[in-house]
């Protein structure tokens, strides 16, 4: 089986295991899921969910958020890591999107990379989530899943996305990306995967060896 049609199959086969597989960020606009997206750096969902829950109510549009007080902000993300750092890039991007887009966030991936804090990873979620326009972040569950599959050789997150995206049709690459990070957080764990559980077992590499 060609990694293409292998690619068909896992998703397949993901997708009865985890109907609806979606972001669990919690959000009410694009402005919001990028803030979500940007705290969410070694940072779990939960995590972020209860600190945006008062965030957001706080600084519900980036006009607000961009006229924020950097130390109150730090104070106001305490419950995720690397909080310091994320409050410089949140109020900067608030920012941004105020003086250079008024306020909205720009529908384009080369735009968003520009923004503080959003690498690829993120703008490729944001574009599929936020706009529904293609998109295939590569995060640590994706990573691992993806190697152990055979599907990359790499740990590149750059060469693994590419990889990736030449493999799955377009329409299934936002789906994808959810699908596999459930399937790393509920069995392919980096450490004690649970492979008597998983339902992709046959084709992994690790089961094989």
């Amino acid at each position: 089986m060609d990694k293409k049609a292998l690619c068909r199959k896992i998703i397949d086969v993901l997708e009865q295991e985890y109907p609806g597989a979606e972001t669990r960020l919690d959000f009410k606009s694009v402005f919001q899921l990028v803030v979500a997206v940007v705290l969410s750096a070694q940072s779990t969902d939960a995590q972020v969910n209860r600190v945006t829950a008062q965030l957001f109510a706080k600084y519900p549009t980036p006009f607000q958020l961009a006229e924020s007080n950097l130390e109150e902000l730090e104070q106001d993300i305490r419950g995720v890591g690397l909080y310091h750092t994320k409050a410089r890039n949140i109020q900067k991007l608030a920012q941004v999107l105020v003086e250079e887009y008024a306020g909205e966030v720009p529908e384009d991936f080369d735009l968003l990379l520009r923004l503080p804090g959003v690498g690829r990873k993120s703008a490729n979620v944001i574009m599929s989530v936020g706009f529904d326009k293609p998109g295939l972040g590569v995060d640590t569950h994706v990573a691992r899943v993806s190697r152990r599959l055979g599907l990359v050789e790499t740990a590149n997150p750059r060469i693994i996305e590419d990889k990736l995206k030449e493999l799955i049709p377009i329409e299934k690459w936002g789906e994808t990306h959810h699908l596999l990070i459930y399937h790393g957080r509920e069995i392919c764990h980096a450490r004690k995967p649970k492979c008597h559980q998983c339902v992709i077992n046959a084709w992994c590499l690790k089961i094989i060896e």
